[in-house]
């Protein structure tokens, strides 16, 4: 009996002492694991910065002036001396009306006022014969007054007649369709021999001076009180004058090598859309924009002592956006920011929820629960 009691003594102490390191070496592989589960993040310190911050409006683009060229006087299409996107001058001869009946006019009008000449002549030769009859009593004044009246009539009828011809050589001038300014000549939708009229629906062609280009936008109620807000003085001309030199891009996505400035707003806001008409000057000496186009006028904005993020270091949930704040123990907090979208469409502003020297989580924020301990890669924050 006794010899039994020692045999199991020493194996109950040997069967605790296993499980002991049992149960210490398990502890010991566990906390192995968690150390080993910690990821690494990119993180990166915020820090204010100035940057320009563009918002874009479509725009119509228009020469200074748009002329249409009409004809004032009726007849057949008998030249036409430019051709469709041609340059032209002031008083440059355009197109030629056929011409005969004016012609015609002309001469008609010129030999009535030969006729009328000489009927001035005679009524004015009578007059002086009469004169001094009438002096010497040999003929009563009745025959004065007479040979006067008909001199008088004939006067008429020669400044009517000469007033006939100045209106035949205006319709004869009227003839030849002239540039009354500078530009770059459009559509010309009739050809040789078309039957043109005064009262022709469509003109000629359209003569538009593109030196200078207008290029037209609208902002909405909310703009126009974000635009009085923003730029400094008192009146809203004080307003345009303060506003920086904006851009254009052109349809291919091609910013225009000049810069524009804004110079006037519509008084009223349209009551259909809601938005007030801005427009802006391009100068244009090589000619490279056309009337009629459109563009992307983009104006900037300096915002200065801002912070800038990438949006990958934001997630959104419930119709608020977070970003992962890194506090000392290196573990993530959220925190909710009010942003708003860069130009480029890739960065946040951020307004609120963020000072400077604040860690935040650049990527993978999504997948990171608050209070997650990560290890931390420092990188600079490197904007798109």
């Amino acid at each position: 009996m006794i010899n039994t009691i020692r045999f199991r003594i020493p194996t109950l102490g040997l069967l605790i002492a296993s499980l002991s390191l049992f149960v210490s070496c398990g502890k010991n592989g566990k906390k192995e694991k968690k150390e080993g589960d910690i990821q690494t993040y990119q993180v990166t310190t915020v820090n204010p910065q100035d940057i320009t911050l563009n918002t874009n409006f479509p725009a119509t683009l228009q020469g200074r002036q748009n002329v249409e060229i009409r004809s004032k006087v009726d007849g057949y299409l008998q030249a036409a001396y430019v051709d469709e996107g041609g340059i032209v001058r002031k008083g440059q001869v355009l197109f030629r009306i056929s011409s005969p009946q004016y012609e015609e006019a002309v001469r008609n009008a010129a030999a009535v006022i030969r006729s009328a000449e000489s009927a001035v002549a005679t009524a004015q030769m009578e007059v002086e014969k009469v004169k001094p009859l009438v002096e010497k009593d040999i003929i009563s004044k009745y025959e004065l007054q007479s040979a006067q009246l008909n001199l008088q009539a004939k006067k008429a009828e020669l400044a009517q007649v000469k007033a006939n011809l100045a209106n035949a050589k205006a319709n004869l001038a009227y003839t030849r369709i002239i540039s009354p300014v500078n530009g770059t000549i459009g559509l010309i939708p009739y050809k040789i021999g078309s039957l043109i009229s005064a009262s022709s629906a469509e003109p000629l062609t359209t003569v538009s001076d593109t030196r200078i280009i207008y290029a037209y936008f609208s902002l909405n109620e909310k703009q126009m009180l974000d635009f009085s807000r923003n730029y400094p003085g008192k009146t809203l001309k004080e307003k345009l004058k303060n506003m920086p030199p904006v851009s254009l891009l052109l349809s291919d996505g091609s910013e225009y090598p000049e810069k524009g400035k804004v110079e006037t707003v519509s008084g009223l806001i349209d009551t259909e859309t809601g938005s007030a008409t801005f427009r802006a000057a391009f100068p244009n000496p090589a000619g490279l924009i056309r009337s009629g186009g459109s563009a992307i006028l983009r104006i900037p904005k300096n915002l200065n002592s801002v912070i800038v993020i990438p949006q990958s270091a934001t997630y959104e949930m419930q119709n608020k956006r977070f970003a992962l704040i890194v506090k000392p123990d290196n573990t993530v907090l959220s925190t909710a920011v009010t942003t708003k979208a860069s130009d480029n469409g890739q960065n946040f502003i951020v307004m609120e929820g963020l000072k400077a020297g604040d860690k935040i989580v650049l990527e993978g924020v999504s997948l990171l629960k608050d209070s997650t301990k990560i290890k931390p890669k420092m990188v600079a924050n490197i904007l798109k």
